[in-house]
């Protein structure tokens, strides 16, 4: 299964793209397919509702990845006075500022967090009730070695109080004994606990504030000499925990009693609706896979285009794929992330079984290697995608999956130029600290262990990253030159003996990861301890890569596809599938089709509502935030009547006339009965 997405359709016509405007080839009957259900129908859901659906409600700050359920509960919270919360939680471009510019943003950060009492992070503060409701005191934990300051309720509101030099006027609330020494100087606001103090080291209350003059401009952070040097890392974290510990309570108890809760079960219906080919368009044949073709399609209730990849049925059974065919579909249905092929749909037809999966227009990593002038890539590019197949990796291994086919024809780009791995039909999923073992993948990217079929793990993934860094620098495998007629022993024998040569294309860093990367001991290979993806990414050969901005999807590719050239085969070129003879589809493989044919995947297909602004024209209320007529539950409408079968549709003008002479009829036993029995 060499080719899954990476043919990507290009030559579609207009309209098989979706056209322009802001439907971009919707159904014209798209809000029909997508209509709400009446919330009488939905409230069983909520018993269904697991730990998986619970990501609907997660936090993030990258727009392309939020859920319909997180949308829902800030319309929710908009309403409320929680909303604040929600909008200071979801910022985490802390996590991915550029160096250099950490400090500006914590300084950023402080004020507004400054008046949420609830989210302390000392909780030791909290056994003073006076000062509770300023949140500024809580974040400063040298108050807490003075609990006599709870005792006077007059100061109390005075957040600030202990800042100003007033207090020392009265020695009982003299907070600082230093002060009392020099009566003086506490008469002088100028001599005050401001940062202008650093200007006079003798009377400085704070030594340590004076080591750090940036600090000494500001006088929220003056009192924060430790926080200075962590700035990405000291406050974010306890604020991100407590403000979830918080939502998860009372605000989230809120949002299950009202309205906005009742719209994502009616979204959760739409999303588990049947899944048929039905569902979309089908266009041109992008390429092929091991059991069957792939082809664009599109669905016709968004318009957003998708590839299509069918495992015909028969193929299947003849090779005896059913159980490769389900753990691909598993794991994809497992992985979410940006830097792998996600799917949103499975269904299954008469013939085939199909997977919808992302299509990637920009083609694969071998095509532009070796068809796009000079074999090979310049080193930024050979970076940005080996990063982002890093990434991908860590991702996969996170999940305890071994990927098993790393390769240049396995690795898609997307319009924007970003990389995807595809094709996890060689992927397996181990338990924690397991192993295993098999001669599974592709001859010349396959590690040492694999070919002598011992026992392995993740280190056979971190082989492939180096073959293919080699692969990019190089432009050409590093065991076997590009279209080299040679037999599949001497090319094993190559891997277990040869060392891979180096010419002046690789810099000092790239020769050194693709060494580390291709040790044919395991042991020594880079990556193959359990925190193998944070050392590869520690690597000097990654030191311009800001992987915190490379996962937020913020760093721009140096090469974006060309959005009118085709990065892939002509259609003509694409061969056909054989028919398959002596096999016989029965009723034992029902149970193999019903567990593969499961519908829509659920962050996905949400993804696609948001991408699509269906989920914007579609998630309305009432005026003035009344309930719609599908949420209202003094309007629950009457049972549809069933729609008749095409005989009834074609017969149905014969049906009065049946009913007519039948009333006739009836009429007339009924006036002989009423003669018969007036009769004396």
């Amino acid at each position: 299964m060499t080719s899954q997405t990476r043919d990507a359709g290009r030559r579609q016509p207009r309209g098989a793209c979706g056209g322009g405007g802001k439907r971009k080839g919707r159904s014209k009957k798209w809000k029909e397919l997508l209509r709400f259900p009446h919330i009488s129908q939905c409230m069983e859901l909520q018993n269904y509702i697991g730990e998986r659906d619970r990501e609907d409600y997660e936090v993030t700050s990258d727009e392309k990845r939020k859920s319909c359920g997180e949308r829902i509960i800030r319309r929710f919270l908009t309403a409320q006075r929680w909303q604040t919360y929600m909008d200071s939680g979801a910022d985490r471009t802390w996590n991915c500022t550029p160096p250099g510019t950490s400090s500006a943003t914590a300084e950023g950060a402080y004020p507004r967090f400054s008046w949420y009492p609830r989210i302390s992070l000392y909780p030791r503060f909290s056994r003073y009730p006076h000062f509770s409701r300023y949140a500024r005191i809580s974040l400063y934990p040298h108050f807490s070695r003075y609990p006599r300051i709870s005792r006077y309720p007059r100061f109390s509101r005075y957040p600030r109080i202990s800042l100003y030099p007033r207090i020392s006027r009265y020695p009982r609330f003299s907070l600082y004994p230093r002060i009392s020494r020099y009566p003086r100087i506490s008469l002088y606001p100028r001599f005050s606990l401001y940062p202008r103090i650093s200007r006079y080291p003798r009377f400085s209350l704070y030594p340590r504030i004076s080591r750090y003059p940036r600090i000494s401009r500001s006088p929220r952070f003056s009192l924060y000499p430790r926080i200075s040097r962590y700035p990405r890392f000291s406050l974010y974290p306890r604020i991100s925990r407590s403000l979830h510990a918080y939502l998860s309570g009372p605000p989230f108890q809120a949002y299950q009693e009202s309205m906005y809760y009742e719209r994502f079960l009616q979204w959760k219906m739409l999303e588990r609706q049947p899944v048929t080919k039905e569902t979309f368009r089908q266009y041109r044949v992008l390429g092929k896979g091991g059991f069957g073709e792939v082809c664009a399609c599109q669905v016709r209730a968004s318009g957003k285009m998708y590839a299509c990849k069918k495992l015909e049925k028969k193929r299947i059974k003849k090779r005896k794929g059913e159980s490769m065919a389900l753990n691909e579909k598993q794991i994809l249905e497992r992985v979410n992330s940006r830097f792998v092929v996600s799917l949103t749909y499975a269904y299954e037809t008469k013939d085939a079984l199909c997977l919808v999966l992302t299509i990637m227009n920009g083609g694969d990593l071998k095509f532009h290697i070796y068809n796009m002038g000079t074999p090979g890539f310049d080193p930024g590019r050979v970076q940005f995608y080996a990063a982002e197949v890093c990434c991908g990796l860590e991702h996969l291994h996170r999940e305890s999956i071994i990927y098993r086919d790393l390769k240049p024809e396995n690795i898609l780009l997307d319009d924007n130029g970003h990389i995807r791995i595809s094709d996890l039909g060689l992927a397996i999923k181990l338990r924690k600290g397991d192993s295993t073992r098999g001669r599974v993948g592709t001859i010349g990217y396959m590690a040492p262990e694999v070919i002598n079929n011992e026992r392995y793990g993740m280190g056979v993934d971190w082989w492939g990253l180096g073959c293919l860094i080699y692969e990019m620098t190089a432009g050409r495998s590093p065991f076997r030159a590009n279209k080299e007629r040679v037999k599949k022993e001497e090319v094993e024998k190559r891997v277990l003996e040869d060392r891979e040569e180096y010419n002046d294309k690789f810099t000092e860093d790239s020769r050194t990861i693709c060494k580390m990367l291709l040790a044919k001991d395991p042991k020594q290979r880079l990556g193959s301890k359990s925190d193998g993806a944070l050392l590869v990414k520690a690597h000097p050969f990654f030191r311009s890569i800001n992987f915190k901005r490379l996962e937020a999807g913020i760093l721009e590719p140096s090469f974006v596809p060309d959005p009118r050239a085709v990065y892939c085969r002509d259609v003509l070129d694409i061969e056909q599938f054989s028919t398959v003879k002596d096999v016989k589809l029965d009723h034992t493989d029902d149970d193999f089709y019903a567990k593969f044919s499961t519908g829509c995947v659920s962050i996905p297909w949400q993804n696609e509502m948001i991408e699509t602004e269906c989920f914007k024209e579609l998630n309305v209320f009432g005026p003035h935030g009344s309930r719609p007529p599908d949420l209202d539950w003094d309007q629950i409408p009457a049972p549809e009547p069933p729609r008749r079968r095409l005989l009834d549709r074609l017969f149905r003008r014969h049906q009065p006339d049946v009913s007519i002479g039948y009333r006739r009829m009836s009429s007339s036993m009924n006036s002989v009965d009423s003669i018969t029995h007036s009769a004396p």
